[in-house]
Protein backbone atom coordinates (compact mmCIF):
# COMPACT_ATOMS: atom_id res chain seq x y z
CA UNK A 1 0.00 0.00 0.00
CA UNK A 2 1.35 3.73 -1.14
CA UNK A 3 1.69 5.71 2.03
CA UNK A 4 -1.27 7.30 3.40
CA UNK A 5 -2.02 11.13 4.82
CA UNK A 6 -3.91 13.15 7.04
CA UNK A 7 -5.83 15.93 5.86
CA UNK A 8 -6.91 19.14 8.18
CA UNK A 9 -9.19 21.71 7.15
CA UNK A 10 -8.25 24.53 9.37
CA UNK A 11 -11.40 27.04 9.05
CA UNK A 12 -9.98 30.41 10.72
CA UNK A 13 -11.16 34.11 11.76
CA UNK A 14 -9.51 35.29 8.89
CA UNK A 15 -8.99 32.42 6.42
CA UNK A 16 -9.51 29.00 6.02
CA UNK A 17 -6.65 26.03 4.79
CA UNK A 18 -6.03 22.74 4.29
CA UNK A 19 -2.81 21.13 5.96
CA UNK A 20 -2.04 17.75 4.92
CA UNK A 21 0.43 15.73 7.36
CA UNK A 22 3.00 12.85 7.23
CA UNK A 23 3.26 10.21 9.92
CA UNK A 24 5.85 11.73 11.68
CA UNK A 25 3.65 15.46 11.57
CA UNK A 26 5.01 17.23 9.10
CA UNK A 27 3.38 19.45 6.42
CA UNK A 28 3.67 17.56 3.10
CA UNK A 29 1.48 20.38 1.65
CA UNK A 30 -0.90 23.81 2.30
CA UNK A 31 -3.13 26.06 0.65
CA UNK A 32 -5.29 28.57 2.02
CA UNK A 33 -7.53 31.86 0.87
CA UNK A 34 -8.62 34.15 3.23
CA UNK A 35 -12.29 35.66 3.53
CA UNK A 36 -14.10 39.42 3.85
CA UNK A 37 -14.27 40.38 7.45
CA UNK A 38 -17.44 42.83 7.33
CA UNK A 39 -17.80 44.93 10.35
CA UNK A 40 -21.69 46.60 9.96
CA UNK A 41 -21.38 48.66 12.82
CA UNK A 42 -19.26 49.85 15.37
CA UNK A 43 -18.32 46.26 17.45
CA UNK A 44 -19.82 44.02 14.36
CA UNK A 45 -18.01 41.43 12.97
CA UNK A 46 -19.21 39.04 10.13
CA UNK A 47 -18.27 36.55 7.63
CA UNK A 48 -20.38 35.42 4.59
CA UNK A 49 -20.62 31.57 5.30
CA UNK A 50 -21.25 31.10 1.75
CA UNK A 51 -17.75 32.34 1.15
CA UNK A 52 -16.01 30.59 3.78
CA UNK A 53 -17.63 26.97 2.07
CA UNK A 54 -16.44 28.01 -1.33
CA UNK A 55 -12.90 29.08 -0.27
CA UNK A 56 -12.93 25.24 1.78
CA UNK A 57 -13.82 22.99 -1.11
CA UNK A 58 -11.24 25.20 -2.99
CA UNK A 59 -8.24 25.32 -0.72
CA UNK A 60 -9.04 21.22 -0.01
CA UNK A 61 -8.79 21.00 -4.09
CA UNK A 62 -5.61 23.08 -3.61
CA UNK A 63 -3.77 21.51 -1.04
CA UNK A 64 -3.94 17.92 -2.91
CA UNK A 65 -2.77 19.43 -6.14
CA UNK A 66 -0.10 20.81 -4.64
CA UNK A 67 0.99 16.95 -2.95
CA UNK A 68 -0.17 15.42 -6.26
CA UNK A 69 -2.70 13.29 -3.84
CA UNK A 70 -6.25 11.69 -4.59
CA UNK A 71 -9.15 10.87 -1.98
CA UNK A 72 -7.15 7.46 -1.63
CA UNK A 73 -3.83 8.96 -0.58
CA UNK A 74 -5.56 10.34 2.48
CA UNK A 75 -6.59 8.25 5.77
CA UNK A 76 -8.93 11.02 7.18
CA UNK A 77 -9.74 14.50 7.48
CA UNK A 78 -10.02 16.56 10.67
CA UNK A 79 -11.70 19.87 11.05
CA UNK A 80 -10.64 22.61 13.34
CA UNK A 81 -12.30 26.12 13.43
CA UNK A 82 -12.67 29.51 15.04
CA UNK A 83 -14.96 28.59 18.32
CA UNK A 84 -18.00 30.60 19.17
CA UNK A 85 -18.18 32.23 15.60
CA UNK A 86 -22.26 31.33 15.30
CA UNK A 87 -24.88 31.09 12.57
CA UNK A 88 -28.26 29.41 11.49
CA UNK A 89 -29.28 28.36 8.23
CA UNK A 90 -31.81 26.41 6.56
CA UNK A 91 -31.84 22.91 7.05
CA UNK A 92 -33.67 22.50 3.63
CA UNK A 93 -32.39 24.79 1.39
CA UNK A 94 -28.40 25.07 2.56
CA UNK A 95 -29.23 29.16 2.92
CA UNK A 96 -28.03 30.85 5.65
CA UNK A 97 -30.65 33.25 7.30
CA UNK A 98 -27.95 36.29 8.14
CA UNK A 99 -23.90 36.18 8.33
CA UNK A 100 -22.13 34.12 10.91
CA UNK A 101 -21.54 36.44 13.84
CA UNK A 102 -18.32 36.09 14.77
CA UNK A 103 -16.69 35.65 18.36
CA UNK A 104 -15.47 39.24 18.49
CA UNK A 105 -18.93 40.82 17.71
CA UNK A 106 -20.49 42.60 21.08
CA UNK A 107 -23.68 43.08 19.67
CA UNK A 108 -25.24 40.49 22.04
CA UNK A 109 -24.57 43.11 25.20
CA UNK A 110 -27.81 43.85 25.77
CA UNK A 111 -29.30 39.63 25.67
CA UNK A 112 -26.25 39.09 28.30
CA UNK A 113 -27.16 41.50 30.84
CA UNK A 114 -30.88 40.87 30.12
CA UNK A 115 -29.48 37.08 31.03
CA UNK A 116 -27.58 37.99 34.08
CA UNK A 117 -30.68 40.11 35.58
CA UNK A 118 -33.41 37.05 35.69
CA UNK A 119 -30.52 35.92 38.83
CA UNK A 120 -26.78 35.61 39.11
CA UNK A 121 -25.15 38.37 36.66
CA UNK A 122 -22.30 37.31 34.60
CA UNK A 123 -21.98 34.12 36.44
CA UNK A 124 -25.41 33.15 36.10
CA UNK A 125 -24.61 29.45 34.31
CA UNK A 126 -21.05 29.23 34.88
CA UNK A 127 -20.80 26.33 37.70
CA UNK A 128 -22.70 24.85 34.99
CA UNK A 129 -20.89 25.70 31.45
CA UNK A 130 -17.55 27.30 33.23
CA UNK A 131 -17.73 30.33 31.32
CA UNK A 132 -19.33 33.97 32.39
CA UNK A 133 -22.42 35.42 30.49
CA UNK A 134 -20.56 37.40 27.84
CA UNK A 135 -20.69 38.89 24.45
CA UNK A 136 -17.45 36.39 23.03
CA UNK A 137 -19.94 32.95 23.45
CA UNK A 138 -22.23 31.48 20.97
CA UNK A 139 -25.70 31.12 22.71
CA UNK A 140 -26.62 35.20 23.10
CA UNK A 141 -25.39 35.28 19.00
CA UNK A 142 -28.32 32.61 17.75
CA UNK A 143 -30.43 34.75 20.45
CA UNK A 144 -29.98 37.77 18.58
CA UNK A 145 -30.74 36.69 15.07
CA UNK A 146 -33.78 35.00 16.34
CA UNK A 147 -34.80 38.15 17.30
CA UNK A 148 -33.71 40.42 14.58
CA UNK A 149 -33.83 38.65 11.39
CA UNK A 150 -37.66 38.72 10.00
CA UNK A 151 -39.25 35.02 10.35
CA UNK A 152 -36.33 33.64 11.76
CA UNK A 153 -37.93 32.41 14.88
CA UNK A 154 -41.12 31.39 13.62
CA UNK A 155 -38.85 29.20 10.84
CA UNK A 156 -36.81 27.65 13.80
CA UNK A 157 -39.77 27.02 16.18
CA UNK A 158 -41.15 25.11 13.20
CA UNK A 159 -38.11 22.79 12.94
CA UNK A 160 -36.43 24.60 9.82
CA UNK A 161 -33.67 26.41 11.25
CA UNK A 162 -30.31 24.71 12.57
CA UNK A 163 -27.75 26.20 14.28
CA UNK A 164 -23.72 25.55 14.40
CA UNK A 165 -20.16 26.88 14.64
CA UNK A 166 -18.27 26.96 11.64
CA UNK A 167 -17.29 23.41 12.18
CA UNK A 168 -20.83 22.26 12.02
CA UNK A 169 -21.49 24.08 8.90
CA UNK A 170 -18.17 22.76 7.84
CA UNK A 171 -19.17 19.43 8.27
CA UNK A 172 -22.80 19.67 7.14
CA UNK A 173 -21.37 20.66 4.22
CA UNK A 174 -19.33 18.26 3.09
CA UNK A 175 -21.59 15.34 4.14
CA UNK A 176 -23.98 15.93 1.84
CA UNK A 177 -25.72 19.64 2.92
CA UNK A 178 -29.86 19.80 2.41
CA UNK A 179 -28.93 16.12 1.19
CA UNK A 180 -28.51 13.95 4.76
CA UNK A 181 -25.46 16.27 5.95
CA UNK A 182 -24.84 15.56 9.64
CA UNK A 183 -25.70 18.21 11.61
CA UNK A 184 -23.12 17.67 14.70
CA UNK A 185 -20.58 18.65 16.79
CA UNK A 186 -18.11 17.82 19.77
CA UNK A 187 -17.46 18.86 23.46
CA UNK A 188 -14.82 21.64 22.44
CA UNK A 189 -17.51 23.80 20.38
CA UNK A 190 -20.06 22.82 22.06
CA UNK A 191 -18.75 24.01 25.51
CA UNK A 192 -17.78 27.85 24.23
CA UNK A 193 -22.15 27.99 23.52
CA UNK A 194 -23.11 28.85 26.99
CA UNK A 195 -24.88 26.11 26.58
CA UNK A 196 -23.16 22.68 27.30
CA UNK A 197 -23.09 21.34 30.94
CA UNK A 198 -19.36 20.57 31.61
CA UNK A 199 -20.59 17.35 33.61
CA UNK A 200 -22.56 14.86 31.21
CA UNK A 201 -21.59 16.87 27.78
CA UNK A 202 -24.86 17.76 26.80
CA UNK A 203 -26.80 20.52 26.04
CA UNK A 204 -28.71 21.82 28.97
CA UNK A 205 -32.43 22.59 28.29
CA UNK A 206 -33.24 25.19 30.78
CA UNK A 207 -30.35 27.68 30.00
CA UNK A 208 -31.50 26.77 26.04
CA UNK A 209 -35.03 28.13 26.84
CA UNK A 210 -33.74 30.78 29.04
CA UNK A 211 -32.02 31.95 25.77
CA UNK A 212 -35.02 31.32 23.68
CA UNK A 213 -33.40 28.64 21.11
CA UNK A 214 -35.31 25.67 20.58
CA UNK A 215 -33.52 22.33 21.30
CA UNK A 216 -34.18 21.08 17.49
CA UNK A 217 -31.66 23.77 16.31
CA UNK A 218 -28.78 22.93 18.21
CA UNK A 219 -26.38 19.84 16.78
CA UNK A 220 -25.53 16.34 18.34
CA UNK A 221 -22.48 16.69 20.59
CA UNK A 222 -20.05 13.62 19.32
CA UNK A 223 -16.57 13.06 20.79
CA UNK A 224 -13.44 14.40 19.49
CA UNK A 225 -12.14 11.85 17.74
CA UNK A 226 -14.26 9.39 16.48
CA UNK A 227 -15.58 8.68 12.55
CA UNK A 228 -18.66 10.67 12.07
CA UNK A 229 -19.08 9.50 8.52
CA UNK A 230 -17.70 9.88 5.03
CA UNK A 231 -17.20 12.99 2.79
CA UNK A 232 -20.13 12.68 0.14
CA UNK A 233 -18.62 12.31 -3.56
CA UNK A 234 -19.61 15.54 -4.80
CA UNK A 235 -15.96 17.13 -3.37
CA UNK A 236 -11.76 16.02 -4.42
CA UNK A 237 -12.05 14.00 -0.69
CA UNK A 238 -15.08 11.97 -1.64
CA UNK A 239 -15.22 9.03 0.56
CA UNK A 240 -12.83 9.85 2.82
CA UNK A 241 -13.91 9.63 6.64
CA UNK A 242 -13.99 12.59 8.72
CA UNK A 243 -12.89 11.44 12.03
CA UNK A 244 -11.35 14.64 14.77
CA UNK A 245 -13.35 17.25 15.09
CA UNK A 246 -11.33 20.38 17.74
CA UNK A 247 -11.93 24.15 18.14
CA UNK A 248 -8.75 25.56 16.97
CA UNK A 249 -6.89 26.29 20.77
CA UNK A 250 -7.93 23.19 21.95
CA UNK A 251 -6.66 21.54 18.72
CA UNK A 252 -3.40 23.69 19.18
CA UNK A 253 -3.24 22.23 22.36
CA UNK A 254 -3.21 18.54 21.26
CA UNK A 255 -0.84 19.61 18.44
CA UNK A 256 1.76 20.96 21.18
CA UNK A 257 1.16 17.58 23.03
CA UNK A 258 0.16 19.11 26.11
CA UNK A 259 -1.55 15.41 26.76
CA UNK A 260 -0.89 15.70 30.55
CA UNK A 261 -2.29 17.81 33.36
CA UNK A 262 -0.34 21.00 34.15
CA UNK A 263 1.33 21.43 30.32
CA UNK A 264 0.28 24.71 28.74
CA UNK A 265 0.84 26.44 25.39
CA UNK A 266 0.03 29.63 24.17
CA UNK A 267 -1.45 30.48 20.30
CA UNK A 268 -0.71 33.91 19.02
CA UNK A 269 -3.51 34.12 15.95
CA UNK A 270 -5.98 36.84 15.35
CA UNK A 271 -6.29 36.72 19.46
CA UNK A 272 -4.40 34.88 22.16
CA UNK A 273 -4.92 31.55 23.88
CA UNK A 274 -3.77 29.91 26.66
CA UNK A 275 -4.66 26.43 27.73
CA UNK A 276 -3.67 24.85 30.74
CA UNK A 277 -4.53 21.33 30.75
CA UNK A 278 -6.06 19.88 34.07
CA UNK A 279 -6.62 16.50 33.54
CA UNK A 280 -10.01 14.70 33.94
CA UNK A 281 -10.58 17.35 36.78
CA UNK A 282 -12.85 20.06 36.10
CA UNK A 283 -11.09 23.43 38.05
CA UNK A 284 -13.72 26.34 38.30
CA UNK A 285 -11.58 29.35 38.02
CA UNK A 286 -11.63 32.12 40.79
CA UNK A 287 -9.08 34.29 38.56
CA UNK A 288 -11.28 35.25 35.32
CA UNK A 289 -10.23 32.40 33.50
CA UNK A 290 -12.64 29.95 31.60
CA UNK A 291 -13.42 26.05 32.37
CA UNK A 292 -13.65 24.60 29.14
CA UNK A 293 -13.31 20.78 27.76
CA UNK A 294 -9.67 20.35 26.49
CA UNK A 295 -10.50 16.74 24.19
CA UNK A 296 -12.15 13.96 24.29
CA UNK A 297 -11.05 11.06 22.18
CA UNK A 298 -13.94 8.00 21.54
CA UNK A 299 -15.11 6.65 24.89
CA UNK A 300 -11.95 7.95 26.72
CA UNK A 301 -12.60 10.08 29.97
CA UNK A 302 -12.97 13.65 28.71
CA UNK A 303 -9.95 15.82 29.78
CA UNK A 304 -10.90 19.47 31.16
CA UNK A 305 -8.34 22.71 30.34
CA UNK A 306 -8.49 26.04 31.97
CA UNK A 307 -8.21 28.90 29.53
CA UNK A 308 -7.48 32.64 29.17
CA UNK A 309 -9.01 34.21 26.02
CA UNK A 310 -7.49 37.85 24.89
CA UNK A 311 -9.47 39.03 22.21
CA UNK A 312 -6.77 40.90 20.21
CA UNK A 313 -3.24 40.31 19.17
CA UNK A 314 -2.40 39.41 15.51
CA UNK A 315 -5.79 41.50 14.96
CA UNK A 316 -4.07 44.60 16.17
CA UNK A 317 -1.17 43.99 13.67
CA UNK A 318 -3.52 43.47 11.13
CA UNK A 319 -5.55 47.06 12.37
CA UNK A 320 -2.11 48.99 12.55
CA UNK A 321 -1.47 47.40 8.60
CA UNK A 322 -4.74 48.09 7.35
CA UNK A 323 -6.57 50.83 9.30
CA UNK A 324 -3.22 53.22 10.36
CA UNK A 325 -1.14 52.53 7.20
CA UNK A 326 2.31 52.15 9.52
CA UNK A 327 3.14 48.96 7.74
CA UNK A 328 2.19 47.50 4.08
CA UNK A 329 2.56 43.52 5.44
CA UNK A 330 2.88 41.80 9.02
CA UNK A 331 6.27 41.10 8.88
CA UNK A 332 7.19 44.78 8.63
CA UNK A 333 6.11 45.30 12.35
CA UNK A 334 9.66 43.65 13.72
CA UNK A 335 11.47 45.77 11.90
CA UNK A 336 9.98 49.46 12.51
CA UNK A 337 9.74 47.78 16.48
CA UNK A 338 13.46 47.28 16.36
CA UNK A 339 14.34 50.62 15.31
CA UNK A 340 14.06 51.78 18.78
CA UNK A 341 15.68 50.46 22.14
CA UNK A 342 11.82 50.24 23.92
CA UNK A 343 8.34 51.29 23.78
CA UNK A 344 9.30 55.12 25.03
CA UNK A 345 6.59 55.05 27.80
CA UNK A 346 3.64 54.24 24.81
CA UNK A 347 1.52 51.37 25.69
CA UNK A 348 -1.51 50.26 23.80
CA UNK A 349 -4.48 48.36 25.26
CA UNK A 350 -6.38 46.55 22.03
CA UNK A 351 -9.83 46.41 23.92
CA UNK A 352 -11.86 46.54 20.17
CA UNK A 353 -14.35 44.41 21.60
CA UNK A 354 -14.13 44.57 25.09
CA UNK A 355 -11.55 43.07 27.20
CA UNK A 356 -11.57 39.04 27.80
CA UNK A 357 -9.77 36.84 30.35
CA UNK A 358 -9.17 37.70 33.11
CA UNK A 359 -11.32 41.43 33.39
CA UNK A 360 -14.49 40.48 31.26
CA UNK A 361 -15.21 44.01 30.73
CA UNK A 362 -17.51 44.50 27.70
CA UNK A 363 -17.66 48.65 28.47
CA UNK A 364 -13.66 48.65 27.98
CA UNK A 365 -12.57 50.38 24.27
CA UNK A 366 -8.85 50.05 22.86
CA UNK A 367 -6.50 53.22 24.19
CA UNK A 368 -2.67 54.33 23.73
CA UNK A 369 -1.86 56.31 26.63
CA UNK A 370 1.90 57.34 27.81
CA UNK A 371 2.26 59.53 24.66
CA UNK A 372 4.38 62.48 24.82
CA UNK A 373 6.43 64.26 21.60
CA UNK A 374 9.15 61.68 22.15
CA UNK A 375 7.14 58.76 20.66
CA UNK A 376 7.38 57.71 17.28
CA UNK A 377 6.07 54.85 15.15
CA UNK A 378 8.58 52.70 15.92
CA UNK A 379 7.80 52.93 19.50
CA UNK A 380 4.14 52.41 18.60
CA UNK A 381 5.13 49.38 16.69
CA UNK A 382 6.84 48.42 19.73
CA UNK A 383 4.06 48.97 22.02
CA UNK A 384 1.59 47.18 19.62
CA UNK A 385 3.96 43.71 20.34
CA UNK A 386 4.35 44.05 23.81
CA UNK A 387 0.67 44.17 24.57
CA UNK A 388 0.45 40.61 23.48
CA UNK A 389 3.16 40.12 25.71
CA UNK A 390 1.45 42.07 28.81
CA UNK A 391 -2.15 40.29 28.43
CA UNK A 392 -0.26 36.98 27.89
CA UNK A 393 1.35 37.10 31.89
CA UNK A 394 -1.77 38.44 32.96
CA UNK A 395 -3.15 35.12 32.11
CA UNK A 396 -0.65 33.40 33.36
CA UNK A 397 -0.58 35.36 36.61
CA UNK A 398 -4.52 34.27 36.71
CA UNK A 399 -3.63 30.31 35.52
CA UNK A 400 -0.74 29.89 38.28
CA UNK A 401 -3.31 31.08 40.73
CA UNK A 402 -6.17 28.71 40.14
CA UNK A 403 -4.11 25.69 39.43
CA UNK A 404 -1.65 26.36 41.98
CA UNK A 405 1.45 25.51 40.05
CA UNK A 406 3.39 27.79 38.82
CA UNK A 407 3.92 27.33 35.35
CA UNK A 408 7.82 26.70 34.80
CA UNK A 409 7.66 26.91 30.55
CA UNK A 410 5.52 28.14 28.01
CA UNK A 411 4.89 26.28 24.60
CA UNK A 412 3.88 28.53 21.73
CA UNK A 413 2.38 28.42 18.24
CA UNK A 414 0.56 30.51 15.94
CA UNK A 415 1.67 32.90 13.02
CA UNK A 416 3.23 35.42 15.75
CA UNK A 417 5.75 33.23 16.60
CA UNK A 418 7.82 33.90 14.04
CA UNK A 419 8.16 37.25 15.59
CA UNK A 420 11.41 36.75 17.60
CA UNK A 421 11.49 40.16 18.78
CA UNK A 422 8.15 39.50 20.65
CA UNK A 423 9.00 35.98 21.80
CA UNK A 424 11.88 37.55 23.40
CA UNK A 425 10.02 40.15 24.98
CA UNK A 426 7.22 37.52 26.31
CA UNK A 427 10.14 35.27 27.52
CA UNK A 428 11.46 38.75 29.62
CA UNK A 429 8.00 39.89 30.63
CA UNK A 430 6.98 36.39 31.95
CA UNK A 431 10.32 35.35 33.88
CA UNK A 432 10.11 31.32 31.98
CA UNK A 433 11.26 30.43 28.84
CA UNK A 434 8.87 30.57 25.47
CA UNK A 435 9.30 27.60 23.71
CA UNK A 436 8.74 26.75 19.90
CA UNK A 437 7.90 23.55 18.07
CA UNK A 438 9.51 22.47 14.68
CA UNK A 439 6.06 22.70 13.23
CA UNK A 440 4.17 26.15 14.51
CA UNK A 441 0.91 25.72 13.25
CA UNK A 442 -0.29 23.11 15.89
CA UNK A 443 -4.17 23.48 15.16
CA UNK A 444 -4.40 22.12 12.18
CA UNK A 445 -1.88 19.58 13.59
CA UNK A 446 -3.90 18.71 16.43
CA UNK A 447 -7.32 18.59 14.17
CA UNK A 448 -5.01 15.56 12.10
CA UNK A 449 -3.51 13.75 15.88
CA UNK A 450 -7.86 13.29 16.45
CA UNK A 451 -8.92 12.16 13.10
CA UNK A 452 -5.77 9.98 12.55
CA UNK A 453 -6.53 8.77 15.96
CA UNK A 454 -9.93 7.68 15.41
CA UNK A 455 -8.70 5.58 12.42
CA UNK A 456 -5.47 4.02 13.83
CA UNK A 457 -3.13 6.57 11.67
CA UNK A 458 -1.27 6.86 14.87
CA UNK A 459 -1.68 4.11 17.17
CA UNK A 460 -1.62 5.67 20.61
CA UNK A 461 -0.82 9.54 22.01
CA UNK A 462 2.72 8.76 22.52
CA UNK A 463 2.78 9.12 19.33
CA UNK A 464 2.08 12.70 19.03
CA UNK A 465 4.41 13.32 21.95
CA UNK A 466 7.55 11.04 20.02
CA UNK A 467 6.30 13.68 17.41
CA UNK A 468 6.78 17.18 19.16
CA UNK A 469 10.07 18.66 18.58
CA UNK A 470 11.82 22.22 19.87
CA UNK A 471 12.81 24.78 17.15
CA UNK A 472 13.51 27.20 19.29
CA UNK A 473 13.98 28.96 22.79
CA UNK A 474 14.14 32.18 24.34
CA UNK A 475 15.29 32.72 27.45
CA UNK A 476 14.12 35.43 29.87
CA UNK A 477 17.37 37.91 30.14
CA UNK A 478 15.08 41.41 31.80
CA UNK A 479 15.86 42.36 35.50
CA UNK A 480 13.04 41.42 37.50
CA UNK A 481 12.90 45.41 39.19
CA UNK A 482 12.55 46.27 35.21
CA UNK A 483 9.85 43.36 34.11
CA UNK A 484 8.12 44.85 37.65
CA UNK A 485 8.13 48.54 36.50
CA UNK A 486 7.15 47.93 33.01
CA UNK A 487 4.13 45.51 34.31
CA UNK A 488 2.75 48.27 36.59
CA UNK A 489 2.51 50.42 33.96
CA UNK A 490 0.88 48.04 31.64
CA UNK A 491 -1.90 47.28 34.30
CA UNK A 492 -2.27 51.00 34.67
CA UNK A 493 -3.03 51.41 31.23
CA UNK A 494 -5.38 48.74 31.15
CA UNK A 495 -7.67 50.94 34.04
CA UNK A 496 -7.59 53.70 31.36
CA UNK A 497 -10.02 51.64 29.20
CA UNK A 498 -12.49 50.68 31.85
CA UNK A 499 -16.31 52.16 31.85
CA UNK A 500 -15.74 53.87 28.31
CA UNK A 501 -18.90 52.06 26.67
CA UNK A 502 -22.13 53.47 28.89
CA UNK A 503 -24.59 50.76 29.57
CA UNK A 504 -25.72 49.84 25.73
CA UNK A 505 -28.53 47.75 27.10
Amino acid sequence: MSEQFVAAIDQGTTSTRCMIFNHEGRVVAVDQKEHEQIFPKAGWVEHNPVEIWENTRAVTAGALAKADLKAEDIAAVGITNQRETAMVWDKNTGEPVYNAIVWQDTRTDAICQQLGALGGGAERYKDKVGLPLATYFSGPKVRWILDNVEGARERAEAGDLVFGNMDTWTVWNMTGGPDGGLHITEPTNASRTLMMDLDTLTWDESIAKDMGIPMSMLPEIKSSSQVYGEVRPRGVLAGVPISGILGDQQAATFGQACLSPGEAKNTYGTGNFMLLNTGTEKVPSKNGLLTTVCYKIGDQPTVYALEGSIAVSGSLVQWVRDNLGLINSAPEIEDLAKSVEDNGGCYFVPAFSGLFAPYWRSDARGAIVGLTRYVNKGHIARAVLEATAFQSKEVLDAMNADSGVDLTALKVDGGMVMNETLMQFQADILGVPVIRPVVAETTALGAAYAAGLAVGFWATEDDIRTNWAEDKRWEPNMEEGARAKAYASWKKAVTKTFDWVEDEA
